[in-house]
Parts: structure tokens; sequence; C-alpha cells
């Protein structure tokens, strides 16, 4: 059986590959699965039967058989637990791969996400100007301990991983920013991750919707 994600019908991204369903897209490409893709409105992710797949009315979801997944690190985890491609057969270093899988949600996406809030959602409040150096400054301090971290490596671990998925999805929230370009080993290594083939296929798949919709 196929399985079947949720994508936006209409992506406020406009199809520049930032919506959450294009790490999962990402993920199953990697893992050469094929699978199918439900569209979805923003009304229709407020319904019921949606929200019988994710209770917070959002996407992602993933759906294989009787398996409903939602949450972008569970459904890639679950992807990558399947192809040694995404994680490691050897218990060390998958284990590793799945922490970065969580470094990459829980330490570096939180400020980049508060940086996409102070610019869209707060930015004709009084004190919105003042508030944003400050966020600025939270990202780069992540960003820092990345490059530190990163070096002159290719991955994060000595391949290619699930944690690098996570990682590189993540950053890309940055790339209309500028603060990627002042790390330039991070920088990169964004570039590489979105060179990679799986990684085009999934992009080509996710702009085809807004394309068609255009």
């Amino acid at each position: 059986m196929i399985p079947t994600i949720t994508a936006f019908e209409c992506s406020p991204d406009r199809g520049r590959g930032l919506a959450r369903d294009m790490r999962v897209r990402w993920a199953l490409e990697e893992a050469s699965q094929p699978y199918d893709v439900r569209l979805v409105s923003f009304d229709a992710m407020k319904e019921a039967a949606h929200l019988a797949l994710h209770p917070f009315g959002q996407i992602p979801t993933y759906e294989d058989g009787d398996l409903v997944l939602f949450e972008t690190g569970s459904i890639i985890l679950h992807i990558a637990e399947q192809d040694a491609s995404l994680l490691p057969k050897a218990a060390k270093p998958r284990a590793r791969a799945i922490t970065w899988m969580f470094a990459a949600l829980n330490t570096v996406e939180p400020p980049i996400l508060d940086l996409m809030t102070a610019r869209i959602i707060e930015n004709d409040k009084p004190w919105a100007q003042e508030r944003l150096p400050l966020v600025m400054d939270r990202i780069r301090v992540r960003l820092a301990q990345l490059s530190a971290r990163l070096g002159d490596a290719e991955w994060l671990e000595d391949a290619f991983s699930a944690g690098d998925l996570m990682m590189v999805s993540v950053l890309l929230r940055l790339r209309m920013s500028g603060l990627l370009d002042e790390y330039p080993n991070v920088a990169a290594y964004v570039a590489r991750g979105e060179a990679r083939p799986a990684y085009q296929r999934a992009f080509a798949a996710q702009l085809k919707v807004f394309t068609d919709r255009a």
C-alpha cells in the first residue's frame, strides 16, 4: 500500500519549499518510497475528517493502512526507521542521527520561527523594531554553535541522515533573512542538502501544486 500525506491546497509559501509537507516529501524521496498526496484547504483542515487525522488541524499527516501519524518529526522518524540511507543500522550512529533530528526541531527551529512571527505577525506592533534585533541575535547564537560543530565536515555525522534532512529543512527558513550568509560553512551545508536529487524531486513536486493552481 502506498502511503498518503496531506499538504496545503494553497500553500502560504507559494511553492518555495517551506511548508512542512516538504520535509516528509524529501524523506520519502530519499527512501525511494512512492506516495500519494491529498491536498486540503484551510477550511478543510478545521473539519472533523481532518481533525481525526491531526487533532491540531495542521499539515502534514501520514496515512499508511490503519497507521495515521502527524508531526513531521514523528513521520520522518517512522520513514527513516525503514531505510538505512536515513538512519544507520548501527545503534550508536543511529542514536546520533535521531539526536540531531531532535536538536533541529527543539533547539534550532524555535528562534527561527520566532523571527517569522516577529516579521509577519507582530510587525505592526510599536515594539516590533526593537524586538527584531534580539530575535536575530538569538538565531546567531545557534548558528554560531552549529557552525563550530560542523566545521569543514560535509554532514553532521559521517554520512547524510534524517538528522541532516531535518536540520537543513529548518535552516532553509532563513534563506531570505541573510543570516545564513554570516556562516559560510552552514550556508554551504544547506546548499549541499538542497542539491541532493531527492530534495530536488520533492521541491519540484511541491512547487507543481502552486504552479498548477496559479
